[in-house]
């Protein structure tokens, strides 16, 4: 898939790794959990392919056996090495070792590790003999390596070493237009002509993905597997994301509310409405409202927007002493309350939208 975006940072990233293809230099890649580390050291050896490309799951490296899976062993070299084994760092000579999540290296790994880099070279377990090698390092982590090295859990000479050339991925929040792009290329994958709905999109641009890319690729595929058709939903999204489109929903309308109230001068802060300085009935009320407004008194989509039922409006009106009534003719219509049907609470609202004569 390559790395996937348009956005300014993902064209920086990119760019430089083209310019680093040709080089052997270390290359430190940091981002959270998802963002796609590895997908960038692909494309890093990829743009310019010598040798293998060997990925190194740094997070098993637990246990005695580990020094084997990195370095290989000699027959005999311990107890049940029946036959000598050559390690992923031989394996990947001549080529590039990508050292994934590297920040979960054991300590005595981080040492042994250190040697390849600095000499260049390897002893495998049980062998007097050293093997030379001309290898590319790539390393990834989520964590932050410098707090790691403060708090004595990562060696700082190896820091060091890995950090000649550091490449930080955003985190897919940071970096939301090329969300419709991901989403885009997961539903073509699938092997069917799957669409999404307008609404469905709204919230996942809504929700802000801490899972990124891996989160976003399995909420697809999730969608895929309960949508009854090729056209996917909404109520096809995972409770997550629908939860979080919903309280999306009315911070917006209250900052619009904020904006329109003053003016278009900076709207008052949310966070006034979250602590409970206005009771919930009001906001749903305000919400109402809102939606009224946008939609210039077009119940049926305003009730789309806020995410339920026209019947469900339609109740709330009247509990706001706000029946629906007849549309009138717009030809004898003195205002933009009277096209639309709407009781007096709602007219100070849709002046707002009123065009201006």
């Amino acid at each position: 898939m390559g790395l996937l975006g348009r956005s300014p940072r993902i064209v920086q990233i990119r760019s430089q790794l083209e310019k680093l293809s040709a080089s052997r230099t270390p290359v430190l890649i940091q981002g959270e959990s998802g963002t796609g580390k590895e997908v960038a050291a692909r494309v890093l050896y990829d743009t310019t392919p010598r040798g293998h490309f060997v990925p190194i799951d740094c997070g098993s490296m637990v246990g005695p056996l580990m020094e084997t899976e990195l370095f290989g062993h000699t027959r005999g070299a311990f107890t049940g090495a029946g036959e000598a084994k050559r390690g992923l760092i031989e394996l990947a000579n001549g080529g590039t070792a990508f050292f994934d999540e590297v920040g979960d290296l054991p300590l005595d790994l981080q040492v042994k590790l250190l040697r390849v880099l600095q000499e260049r070279e390897f002893r495998p377990v049980g062998s007097l003999q050293r093997v030379r090698v001309d290898i590319r390092f790539v390393a990834a982590t989520h964590r932050d390596l410098q707090r790691e090295v403060a708090a004595g859990r990562f060696r700082e000479d190896l820091f060091h070493r890995l950090n000649v050339v550091r490449l930080t991925l955003p985190p897919l929040r940071e970096r939301k237009e090329d969300i419709p792009l991901f989403v885009e290329r997961f539903l073509s994958s699938m092997g069917q002509r799957y669409m999404i709905s307008d609404d469905a999109m709204e919230a996942i641009l809504a929700y802000d993905w801490p899972g990124n890319i891996r989160e976003l690729k399995n909420c697809v595929e999730r969608m895929v597997a309960f949508s009854s058709g090729l056209l996917l939903h909404y109520r096809d999204l995972p409770t997550g994301v629908c939860n979080a489109e919903a309280l999306e929903r009315p911070r917006a309308m209250a900052m619009a509310a904020g904006a329109s109230a003053t003016g278009g001068a900076p709207p008052v802060p949310i966070a006034a409405v979250e602590v409970g300085v206005i009771p919930l009935h009001q906001v749903e009320r305000r919400a109402i409202e809102q939606a009224l407004v946008f939609t210039h008194g077009d119940r049926t989509t305003a009730a789309q927007l806020l995410g339920i039922g026209r019947t469900t409006l339609y109740r709330k009106l009247k509990e706001y002493e706000s029946p629906p009534r007849p549309a009138a003719d717009p030809q004898a219509c003195s205002s933009v309350s009277e096209v639309a049907g709407l009781r007096p609470f709602e007219d100070r609202f849709l002046a707002v939208a009123a065009p201006q004569v």
